[in-house]
């Protein structure tokens, strides 16, 4: 014989958690996406950082040092 199961109605927002986003939460994601939006649509604004040659010189050193 089955069971009656009773169920209880769904709280509206008067009873309840109520779950609120900080200004931020919002603000940052979009914030982010317009960046590189504007990164994609104007590519020659992202300019590479140029190395130092005496960086390059000392990682060239120890390449050859390495494949010895």
């Amino acid at each position: 014989m089955p069971v009656r199961t009773h169920t209880r109605p769904h709280p509206g927002p008067a009873g309840g958690v109520d779950i609120r986003l900080p200004w931020w939460a919002l603000a940052l994601p979009v914030l982010a996406f317009a960046v590189l939006l504007a990164l994609i649509l104007n590519p020659s604004q992202a300019h590479a950082a140029s190395g130092d040659p005496a960086i390059a010189q000392l990682l060239e050193r120890a390449q050859r040092l390495l494949a010895r």
